[in-house]
């Protein structure tokens, strides 16, 4: 049996699963799977299947006990990209989910991969483990995470409709003897049918806030860092965060690709060290986004060269060893490379790695100090690829006014959406990184979802 630590995924190679969630009891701790689109919702409040409601409309996900949920991915729907598998604690019970021992969830397919629930502390309601498409493939991942609200929150997360009932109203003061002071009547509750649990009466409940949003992500490999690479992660990745929260685009997977200039004429920013702290800085993009949390990264001048996968486990033996301007570095000739620009090969290479309709979409981070000549084959490109699943933001770093086409590229028609960002930025280290990543990422979620009514993405 592997483990799967929280934030890690795998390669599922059968479609037929079973589920087994310890922990999970009737009257306890409910068992619930969300079947979920590219949206991040249900398509109806049939998707959400329970105790009271035991089977997905089409029968490929289905509850085989309190414990248990049985899968078939070839008969999940197309429209269906993730399942969510998650816990509850029922009304009548106290505490939190943290307090439930040995709560995780097995998922088998002839091998057999254990997700155990850590991380924890005072949520009611939790995410255990996602099951999701890759490609043609499907991985799971174990998600640990969820909301202090409970069920209600849970459900709401995914679209389904959950009613409020409507309180009754007070009863009448007495004309003579005045009220007894009382506590605070209960909040509402979720008008989702739940087990029937022990004949408890539960003390009135203080009112509380909302439940915050899930929070950050983290991948495996986060604590292999010094604590000051921790606490600046952590911050740089609640920075990203706190840009998708405002476009309501937690929840969004991509692929990330990162291409980086490597010509003579960015010869400073790489020896001040600029380039090494860009890598650094859109490793949290890649841990918020991509679905193992790497960084897919290319080299380019003349022509380019596919870097191995980032990891933020090898961080900072991984910009030692590739981020340069020259020399040979990792088994690379770094001067096979050339040393001027010509973007038309490396472009071509990410529009060849597209297809439409995918419903992973590509998020491309390409940073440059300019100098595009080949404007019309670099048009002719970006027009093609806007009918792909990929959004282009471009960064233009050093020289002020240096940056020519990428700035029309932004305004450019003929386009069936537009697929591309771009700002300058002569010092990309002075902008904090509340203010980098609102400009890297404020257009993406906009793109994905006119791409997503095109058909352009799945």
């Amino acid at each position: 049996m592997s483990t799967l630590d929280r934030g890690a995924n795998i390669l599922l190679s059968s479609s037929d699963l079973e589920v087994a969630v310890t922990g999970a009891a009737p009257g306890s701790v409910d068992l619930l799977v969300f079947q979920i689109g590219a949206d991040g919702k249900v398509r109806s409040d049939a998707d959400m299947v329970f105790f009271n409601q035991p089977r997905s409309p089409e029968g490929a996900v289905e509850l085989t006990g309190p414990g248990g949920v049985r899968v078939c991915l070839t008969g999940v729907p197309a429209a269906v990209t993730t399942l969510v598998v998650s816990v509850a604690l029922d009304d009548s019970v106290g505490g939190s989910l943290s307090g439930i021992a040995g709560l995780a969830a097995t998922v088998s397919q002839g091998q057999q991969h254990s997700a155990p629930a850590t991380g924890l502390t005072t949520e009611r309601a939790a995410i255990l483990v996602e099951i999701y498409r890759r490609g043609d493939g499907w991985k799971l991942r174990n998600v640990s995470a969820g909301w202090d609200a409970g069920l209600a929150a849970l459900a709401r997360e995914y679209g389904v409709q959950v009613e409020e009932p409507t309180p009754e109203p007070p009863a009448a003061a007495p004309s003579v003897t005045p009220p007894v002071p009382t506590a605070p009547a209960a909040p509402p509750v979720a008008a989702i049918p739940v087990s029937p649990g022990p004949a408890v009466v539960p003390e009135p409940a203080a009112p509380t806030a909302p439940a915050p949003a899930q929070g950050p992500r983290s991948v495996p490999g986060e604590e292999k860092l010094s604590l000051v690479k921790r606490q600046q992660l952590d911050l740089r990745k609640n920075a990203v965060h706190q840009v998708l929260l405002t476009k309501n685009a937690t929840g969004l997977r991509a692929r990330v690709v990162l291409v980086l200039d490597k010509t003579g004429s960015m010869s400073r920013e790489y020896k001040k060290g600029v380039v090494h702290r860009v890598v650094e800085r859109m490793v949290p993009v890649a841990i918020q986004l991509d679905d193992d949390g790497s960084l897919e990264c290319y080299l380019y001048a003349e022509s380019f060269f596919k870097l191995p996968d980032l990891q933020v486990a090898q961080l900072d033996e991984w910009i030692a060893e590739y981020v340069h301007l020259s020399g040979k570095h990792g088994g690379i000739d770094y001067r096979r490379i050339g040393g001027v620009n010509d973007e038309i090969p490396i472009l071509t290479e990410i529009i060849g790695s597209l297809t439409v309709g995918d419903p992973m979409p590509t998020l491309v981070l390409f940073f440059t100090d300019g100098g595009f000549h080949r404007k019309k084959p670099i048009t002719d490109l970006i027009v093609k690829a806007a009918a792909l699943p990929a959004f282009w933001q471009f960064v233009g770093i050093g020289k002020a006014g240096a940056f020519g086409i990428l700035e029309k590229l932004d305004d450019m028609e003929g386009r069936v959406v537009d697929n591309v960002g771009f700002f300058p930025v002569k010092d990309v280290d002075a902008l904090d990184d509340a203010q980098l990543y609102q400009l890297l990422l404020s257009e993406f979620p906009d793109w994905l979802a006119k791409a997503r009514s095109q058909g352009i993405v799945g």
